[in-house]
């Protein structure tokens, strides 16, 4: 361990991510597929697939077909080959769920061992108590330590920056190679480990032990190690489970009533284990059973696919509930900078010296205001910035004190500012505010803009109109929420005219304006007390609280540290609008589920028709009739609908992964659509396929 007193050497950065988390792997990458298939084995211990029950009971019944057929083997009786076909069968069924869920898991593996070539163990500048700097490896540093983080050097752990300001490289967690500014106080504080520092130095305190830093949990969240079912999956595992343990029931009581049966019509054979078993499968609902994990595995991949990280697969779930949204004005509903659009001079008043004025006053102002003043007045009069060092001018820049800025020039006292302290400063100089003053104040606060007076020294000019620009498409983009069934909000700490006016210009459905955190933290609550799932986004440490309690929390990755500890999703991107196709992506997700579900018992029917006259039609010739697709032999008939059940699994796999396509139509539109494609398709579809089936095998001998 040495101790220093200068600047060490740069240390070079780790390897990037090799792609974007959005920039998704084919879904049958050959790297996955090789490892899904070995994982669909593995996954065929029992106690692994003891969480699955509804597969559970199909490899219980696999495993009791195969003994059964090697016992009749070893005895030189039986249906050999129907019996081999079936049990082959059944175990193709589970390896093809396996399958589903592998392929699922190992497109997050996938991502996280690139996330996990981005980790070193690197160099760490800790500072002693007595202000000496120690070099220590990254692994040793404890949350409350405090290290330096110079140009050159990785950031050795997760912490917030106390002091300095610099640029950081932060592709290797969102992919982007535009750098950031970090610094102390503000929003703006938080860095994360492994990312570098490009210019200047920052101070960090370090928030996070070894094993518990933002990489690490990204990488234990991306390859599923911490996905924990979500309450609708787990209540639809119950329902499946259900299912599954009364059509056992049934099955079991079908072998003594078909000995019963057989006996009293003297006539048909007793069902072999095989051909029951067949039927249990083809009962339960195998196909939703096998796919369920998957769906809510590949629910949450989608999410990372857009740069999200989701803390848990419940936050994507109930994205896809949401009844309220909550959105931020600034940077998310605007463009966040309020730019000129108009100069209102007062009577007596020529507009363009309004504008010379304005200028002026805005030479020194680096704000976006000011900087848009000049660039109006150039573009409206053909003003430019003068040289005005020879007039010995005096700069006032702006301060959130006076709330004002401007320039001494040639005798002139120009200001611009808000209207009260631009009245204030005129009344001081002994000046009159004109009657209309007011009356164009309040009528730009009504249309949503920010009056800016402008004055020369006791004399009041005129108003800068400055206007929030509401983004392009943000009212086409409420509209698709609204047809989602969703309800905006717009939150706001302008006034309640300045807001209505941006409100009503985004078309968001309600609007909160002059809000604090705990008007925000209030507005939540009272909308869960009144049933409805609430989502918001942001950024900030007084944004915690809210975020915490919203149902869905979304932070900005550029955020605080205590932001994103609060929300149960980050946005590595940190754009706010993000909220919007999360909330897609959980509708998606659930209503993939939906529709999976609705195939999976639909297409149980066609499976009635082919296995239950097979199995008593020659005791009962009358179930004859109901073999309508005109399957061959009743071996060849159990045959075909325990092989389409199990292909069905593996032909569903691509729409479980990459979901059913969502558009933004009501609850009922989306229930009819999802009732004609999977529920009548879903009965529809297997009548044949089986058909199919059962003429192959009798093309090809095998039944």
């Amino acid at each position: 361990m040495a101790t220093i007193s200068q600047t060490p050497p740069p240390i070079q950065a780790p390897s990037l991510l090799p792609q974007k988390l959005r920039r998704s792997r084919p879904l049958f990458d050959p790297e996955i597929l090789r490892r899904a298939s070995k994982d669909s084995f593995l996954k065929l211990n029992p106690v692994t697939l003891a969480k699955n029950p509804v597969m559970f009971v199909v490899e219980v019944g696999a495993g009791l077909v195969t003994l059964f057929f090697l016992r009749d083997a070893i005895a030189g009786r039986g249906f050999l080959g129907f019996e081999f076909q079936i049990s082959l069968w059944l175990w193709f069924t589970v390896l093809f769920a396996n399958f589903a869920e592998a392929m699922a898991e190992a497109r997050g593996k996938a991502q996280a061992d690139a996330l996990r070539r981005t980790k070193t163990d690197a160099v760490a500048k800790r500072f002693l108590a007595n202000g000496e700097i120690e070099i220590v490896p990254a692994s040793q540093l404890r949350a409350n330590d405090i290290v330096l983080a110079e140009a050159g050097d990785l950031i050795p752990g997760d912490g917030e920056v106390v002091g300095g300001i610099a640029t950081v490289d932060e592709s290797v967690i969102t992919g982007e190679s535009a750098p950031v500014i970090r610094e102390s106080g503000g929003d703006r504080s938080a860095v994360t480990g492994g990312t570098k520092v490009l210019s200047d130095h920052i101070r960090i305190r370090i928030t996070s032990n070894p094993g518990e830093t933002f990489l690490d949990r990204m990488i234990a969240l991306v390859e599923g190690a911490e996905r924990q079912k979500t309450p609708n999956e787990i209540a639809l595992n119950i329902l499946i489970a259900g299912l599954t343990l009364i059509f056992l029931l049934a099955v079991a009581t079908l072998h003594p009533f078909a000995l019963y049966s057989v006996r009293s019509a003297g006539t048909g054979a007793v069902p072999t284990i095989a051909v029951l078993v067949s039927l249990l499968v083809c009962l339960i609902p195998t196909t939703i059973g096998g796919l369920l994990s998957a769906i809510g595995i590949a629910g949450m991949d989608r999410v990372m696919q857009d740069n999200v990280l989701a803390m848990s697969g419940k936050a994507v779930e109930a994205s896809g509930d949401v009844n309220t949204l909550l959105l931020d004005k600034t940077g998310t509903i605007t463009l966040g900078n309020r730019q000129a659009v108009e100069f209102i001079p007062f009577a007596g008043i020529d507009e363009l010296e309004l504008a010379n004025a304005a200028q002026l006053s805005s030479l020194a102002d680096e704000t976006p205001e000011g900087r848009s003043i000049v660039v109006l007045s150039k573009e409206k009069y053909g003003l430019r910035g003068r040289q005005v060092a020879d007039h010995e001018a005096q700069f006032i820049p702006f301060s959130a004190y006076t709330r004002m800025s401007g320039v001494n020039i040639d005798g002139r006292t120009l200001r611009k500012g808000a209207s009260q302290a631009i009245e204030t400063f005129v009344r001081d100089l002994g000046g009159v505010i004109p009657k209309s003053f007011q009356e164009t104040a309040d009528r730009i606060s009504r249309m949503g803009g920010t009056p800016l007076a402008v004055a020369d020294g006791p004399k009041v000019l005129g108003i800068v109109h400055l206007k929030d620009i509401v983004k392009g498409g943000m009212k086409e983009r409420i509209a698709q929420l609204r047809a989602m069934g969703i309800r905006s909000v717009m939150i706001t700490g302008d006034n309640p005219l300045t807001a209505a006016a941006i409100a009503a210009e985004a078309g968001v459905d309600d609007f909160l304006a002059q809000a604090t955190p705990a008007d925000k933290l209030a507005y939540i609550k009272r909308e869960q007390a009144e049933g409805r799932l609430v989502a918001m986004t942001g950024d900030g440490t007084n944004d915690a609280p809210a975020l915490a309690q919203a149902d869905v929390g979304l932070a900005m990755n550029t955020g605080t540290m205590a932001a994103k500890e609060a929300g149960n999703m980050v946005d590595l991107d940190s754009n706010p609008t993000k909220l919007v196709e999360v909330v897609a992506i959980g509708k998606q997700l659930l209503i993939t589920r939906g529709a999976l579900t609705t195939f999976s018992i639909a297409n149980d029917v066609a499976k009635y028709f082919a296995i239950i006259p097979a199995m008593f039609m020659a005791t009962y010739p009358a179930l004859a009739q109901f073999n309508i697709m005109g399957l061959h032999t009743p071996r060849s008939a159990v045959l075909s609908a325990v092989i389409f059940n199990a292909l069905i699994i593996i032909a569903l796999v691509p729409l479980a992964l990459r979901g059913v396509k969502y558009r933004p139509i009501g609850a009922a539109a989306l229930l009819r659509r999802n009732i004609l494609i999977y529920g009548i398709g879903g009965i529809i579809v297997p009548f044949p396929g089986i058909w199919a089936i059962d003429r192959l095998l009798a093309l090809l001998h095998l039944a």
